[in-house]
């Protein structure tokens, strides 16, 4: 094999393992495990128009149970009514008869339809201590994204029974080929709505969300059949490709954005190598972090940016290191295993998940960025590849051939033992990203 096809498969994550690298005894950690699972009450939301109140019901009940936190219970097991009252008008619900039946959480509330679009207001309530949580939270959406808000309320609950807010309004982009070529797609975090976001008819890979959740930077080879950067944003005008013209147009394999939005650790061809380097997102300051015969590939930035995860081969296999964001104290994180790729570090601080090349195909691994602890998280006997955490850092997103072709599954971290979700269909789903928060 010639040097470089070498590359150019080492890119495309397609290489296999080339040789075993010296391994170094570790600390092999058993994922931890969150029992409690919280039962909520949803009663149908007030409001004239009746079908749009089932819609906004039905999404909180959704995004309650995408969570992995919340089991909803059935308006056939009600004691009281399966309606909410108006909230002007509410008095304090009756908890002996919703802690009947295991109530945890009662969720009433109301939707109003107007010129500026959909309105929903809820009420959330403590039954074991007949207390309210959350007192008329009102959010607004455009009237065909009244699933939206239900999806938000649901994160809502999440945040107040747990300290932490849920993921079900967000989104992932990921690349598809159900249009015939590979381009990129975005999606509810749940797999609703799936939709084009290019239609660039070339290969598109390695999506990335800028911070602000508004654009998602991309490889494409649509620019002379060579890889560069490519910007797409919501609304009807996208910056196209960018960085165009550093360190005299050479080839950029793909790009990252810091915790900021306003740099990118990119991956470049310099000198007959694939080398790491960071640089403004106007394209100044480009500054070079690795620097050697190697393979330098898959920058993922701490998410404080004072460090980055990445891939190198120097010692002969792919291994994931570490150094910091001006490219100084380069350490080897992993020695497990004769090839780990694809690091990918939460946005907690806490993990980097990584692939790991197990036989013939790959499991999801997660190490502590100081290399104490390291072991399995998602393991089966097809691939699980390219996994992506979501904003909390509670459910990741992944790759895997687990019905004989690519399609993006997502797993509840702390319940690594449960079947994870498929929330892709149609052609080759692959190379997930999980977007932040919505603003």
């Amino acid at each position: 094999m010639t040097r470089t096809l070498r590359r150019a498969l080492w890119l495309l994550c397609l290489l296999p393992g080339i040789a075993r690298a010296d391994d170094r005894p570790g600390i092999v950690i058993n994922p931890s495990h969150v029992d409690k699972v919280y039962k909520a009450a949803i009663q149908r939301f007030a409001g004239s128009n009746d079908a749009l109140a089932g819609v906004v019901s039905d999404a909180i009940k959704d995004g309650l149970e995408f969570s992995g936190l919340f089991s909803v219970i059935s308006p056939a097991a009600f004691l009281e009514s399966t309606k909410s009252p108006a909230l002007a008008s509410a008095g304090a619900p009756n908890c002996p008869n919703w802690r009947q039946i295991d109530t945890d959480g009662l969720v009433q509330g109301e939707v109003e339809q107007g010129p500026e679009g959909v309105r929903a207001t809820f009420r959330l309530y403590d039954v074991a201590r007949c207390s309210v949580l959350v007192r008329d939270k009102r959010f607004t959406a455009r009237n065909d994204e009244a699933r939206r808000l239900g999806k938000a309320i649901a994160d809502e609950i999440v945040g107040a029974f747990t300290g932490v807010r849920g993921v079900s309004d967000t989104e992932l982009a990921f690349v598809s080929n159900r249009g015939g070529s590979k381009e990129i797609w975005v999606m509810d975090a749940d797999g609703d709505n799936p939709r084009a976001a290019t239609r660039n008819r070339s290969l598109s890979s390695f999506p990335d969300w800028d911070p602000s959740g508004n654009a998602v930077v991309y490889t494409s080879y649509r620019y002379h059949n060579r890889p560069s950067l490519f910007l797409v944003a919501r609304g009807p005008n996208s910056p196209g490709r960018i960085l165009a013209g550093i360190d005299g147009g050479k080839p950029i394999y793909r790009g990252v954005f810091d915790h900021t939005g306003r740099k990118l650790a990119i991956v470049m061809s310099s000198g007959g190598n694939t080398e790491i380097f960071s640089v403004e997102r106007g394209g100044g300051g480009l500054e070079r972090l690795t620097n050697n015969k190697a393979i330098d590939v898959s920058p993922t930035w701490s998410p404080d940016g004072n460090r980055l995860a990445f891939v190198s081969d120097r010692t002969g296999s792919p291994q994931v290191y570490v150094m910091n964001a001006d490219g100084s104290d380069e350490r080897r994180l992993t020695f497990n295993g004769s090839y780990n790729t694809a690091p990918a570090w939460s946005p907690d601080g806490k993990w980097i998940a990584y692939e790991t090349q197990i036989g013939g195909q790959f499991d999801i691994w997660r190490i502590d960025p100081e290399g104490q602890a390291n072991g399995p998280l998602i393991t089966h006997p097809r691939s699980d590849e390219h996994p992506a955490w979501s904003p909390d850092s509670r459910l990741l997103a992944f790759q895997s051939t687990r019905r004989g072709r690519f399609d993006i599954y997502v797993l509840d971290v702390d319940h690594p033992n449960a079947e994870p979700r498929r929330i892709t269909d149609g052609g080759e789903n692959t190379n997930p990203a999980w977007g932040p928060y919505r603003r």
